[in-house]
């Protein structure tokens, strides 16, 4: 019997997903899940999903929720977090306070401005779970699911000794559509991947000896289909490999497509970005319709109308829990320290490469070097990384101000002492979320 705990379950929808994966690995019959918020009527709404789902399956498992994770952290096998500080209450302020001085964001919640007060909101909650793990169940493997994924795993694994890893689905969801655009089975295709979270880079790609870069190149003059991903085949055009992220987000690393109207006009199109802040004005109401919709599912199974279904999604964690619990060797691409695994990336920064699991936990390949060009964008993030994890653990204020000043796209719109201006405005604006020395001068 395994114990899997989930930190910020109140996130019911991601929760159902994680549980529903967990559950569907065959032999792995007995558990419990721990689940833990701060938010009692979320927390309920994931418990009652966990309920059903352990009802579905028929399996041995149990679930008790719990404000207190301290009281379930003993004996725990896993610990997921997935934790939002700030959350709804801080969203507006990250958007709206950034386009005042030029900077159209897109999610706004791994890098950026609003990546930036997220990680410096988050960091600190982050670090007494680690620490919590840390005296509670020491021998367990944490896996962190929140953003800004890199800098938060960068912080855990600097600050303790706990194993740790940072999973993203990004890598595995763009290769079925690198499969996709290439006409090949994705079962037959093989690929090399690596960087840092949200932009890795697929260096090779190939089926059965032959390249499939050409069949990308081709695909891509397919109007049609490069209106499905513009920013994404030009960054493969300009730079030679295709990156692991959706062109939105992607949009939000480089300098190159949110800095003026006629590009986020060019590249930034309809429903498929966030632009002018939208995300603030829809995620309230979209994590509502989620709710709404599980609260109308858990009805439709009380009545006997099946609603959940024990299909696993493409997220890695479940393939985590399996090759380590039951020793099943797994292969997964995830975030961890960078000990030599990318020769030319820094060797103390947290970088995304493919990893074997197995009983014995998470065994990260070495991969070697990414073309300079991939490496200088991975290497421009791992600076800002640095200077974050730098900011917490230090108490320094002004190594999170550096940080901002080297934001790759903030750069491109303002000038050092508009950053500066900006950062003392954003932490007035959420002081109440943030550690004191953060606080505007």
């Amino acid at each position: 019997m395994i114990k899997v705990a989930l930190i910020g379950a109140g996130s019911a929808q991601f929760a159902q997903l994680v549980m529903t994966d967990i559950l569907a690995i065959d032999g792995l019959d007995e558990g419990m899940f721990a689940l833990v918020d701060l938010d009692s009527e979320r927390l309920a709404l994931s418990h009652a999903v966990a309920e059903q789902l352990i009802q579905d399956t028929g399996k041995c498992w149990s679930v008790q929720t719990t404000i207190d994770r301290r009281s379930v952290l003993p004996g725990c096998d896993y610990v997921l977090n997935m934790i939002e500080v700030g959350g709804l209450a801080t969203i507006s302020a990250d958007y709206a306070i950034p386009l005042k001085y030029g900077v159209d964001q897109c999610i706004a919640d791994t890098i950026g401005p609003g990546g930036v007060f997220k990680y410096l909101r988050t960091a600190p909650s982050w670090l007494a779970i680690c620490r919590d793990i840390q005296e509670l169940c020491p021998c367990a493997l944490v896996i962190n699911y929140t953003n800004p994924m890199s800098a938060l795993t960068l912080t855990a694994l600097r600050a303790t000794s706990l194993q740790v890893v940072g999973l993203c689905i990004s890598t595995i969801e763009t290769a079925y559509q690198l499969a996709d655009y290439a006409g090949v089975p994705f079962e037959r295709m093989r690929y090399r991947c690596a960087g840092i979270n949200h932009l890795a880079w697929f260096v090779s790609l190939n089926m059965e000896g032959e390249d499939l870069y050409p069949r990308i190149y081709r695909a891509a003059e397919n109007p049609e289909i490069d209106r499905e991903d513009p920013i994404r085949f030009e960054m493969l055009r300009q730079f030679g490999a295709f990156v692991t992220e959706a062109g939105r987000l992607v949009s939000e690393y480089v300098p190159y497509f949110r800095k003026r109207k006629e590009l986020l006009e060019a590249y930034v199109r309809g429903s498929f970005d966030l632009a002018g802040g939208q995300r603030a004005r829809t995620w309230p109401l979209d994590r509502a319709e989620h709710d709404a919709a599980l609260r109308h599912d858990l009805e439709r199974e009380r009545l006997g109308e099946r609603a959940f279904f024990l299909e696993r999604s493409l997220d890695h964690g479940s393939q985590i829990i399996e090759g380590h619990a039951l020793n099943r060797p797994q292969m997964i691409h995830g975030n961890v320290a960078n000990l030599g695994l990318i020769e030319n990336l820094p060797h103390d920064g947290c970088v995304e490469v493919p990893c074997l699991v197995d009983g014995s936990g998470i065994q990260p390949v070495h991969f070697g070097r990414l073309p300079t060009q991939l490496a200088a964008l991975n290497s421009a993030h791992m600076m800002v990384h640095d200077l974050l994890v730098q900011a917490i653990l230090n108490e320094d204020r002004e190594a999170a101000v550096y940080a901002l000043m080297l934001d790759p796209l903030t750069a491109a719109v303002c000038s050092p002492s508009e950053i500066r201006q900006m950062f003392n405005e954003l932490a007035g604006k959420e002081q109440a979320y943030l550690p004191r020395f953060i606080h505007p001068l």
